[in-house]
């Protein structure tokens, strides 16, 4: 009789124990965890002029950490930002807990949004080049740069290589140059005749750098949008971004970012 109580009690037990599992304990939200740390973790390559730099001093600038800035106070938290690169951004978003958002200058694709989340679009962007004054009239399209007497200097890992790689293929060499910013120097002495980069990017170099020029920067050769990345499972995380987007684009707070860095307006 009392091995039949035992038995019965451990399964009453057991019932007691199952019923009150660990799924039906209240789990805390992204939101609420980055609430309660006191900060939110974004990462960024650091080298794209305006969008996001980060200088030798370790201080980070551009319209991207702007919109980061503006994010993290909307949550009600600081920014602690984590270096990544072009070529290691998808693994690094990917790490369960290394990033909470990746931001500068990430263009929205659909190779992206297949494998992580993308935020609604906030700058419009497209693929352009950088030259030497002394070229600007030899490179007034995509054909007159597609051929065996041009070399072509593009950054690792990002968009800008894949699409010289899919795009130039007559030209008489791609290199690939580690630093984004160094690049539009190394144009400049003759290193490459054509940087591929963006119609967010080339201004900026045109105006600090009077040897280099951007002669098609009203002819982008595509028609993108900039947003923020994060990894799968943070959708209560990416509702936050795109409401707070949403909010900007219709407060005007959006415009004056543009305007600050000399963007245009498309929304």
């Amino acid at each position: 009789m009392k091995t039949i109580l035992r038995i019965l009690l451990l399964g009453i037990l057991t019932s007691v124990f199952v019923g009150c599992s660990s799924s039906d304990t209240p789990t805390t939200g992204i939101l609420e965890q980055i609430r309660q740390k006191g900060y939110i973790i974004i990462g960024t390559p650091g080298d794209y002029r305006p969008m996001a730099f980060r200088e030798d001093s370790g201080y980070y600038w551009g319209f991207d950490i702007d919109m980061a800035q503006l994010i993290a106070q909307e949550i009600g938290v600081e920014v602690k930002y984590v270096s990544t690169s072009w070529p290691t951004l998808t693994q690094d978003v990917m790490t369960e807990g290394y990033l909470n958002l990746a931001v500068g200058g990430i263009t929205i694709t659909d190779a992206r949004k297949q494998d992580m989340l993308m935020s609604e679009g906030y700058l419009h962007n497209g693929k352009t080049i950088l030259c030497r004054v002394s070229d600007q009239e030899r490179f007034t399209s995509l054909d007159d740069i597609n051929r065996n007497d041009v070399v072509v200097m593009v950054n690792p890992g990002g968009q800008n290589e894949k699409f010289a790689r899919q795009h130039l293929t007559q030209v008489k060499k791609i290199l690939v140059h580690e630093r984004n910013e160094e690049i539009p120097p190394l144009i400049a002495e003759g290193k490459a005749d054509i940087m591929i980069t963006e119609i967010l990017e080339a201004p900026y170099y045109v105006k600090n750098d009077s040897r280099l020029s951007a002669p098609l920067l009203s002819q982008p050769f595509t028609d993108g949008e900039v947003g923020i990345l994060m990894s799968k499972g943070n959708e209560e995380l990416l509702q936050k971004v795109n409401s707070y987007i949403s909010k900007i684009k219709n407060n005007g707070v959006l415009k004056l970012l543009h305007e600050k860095y000399g963007f245009i307006y498309k929304y």
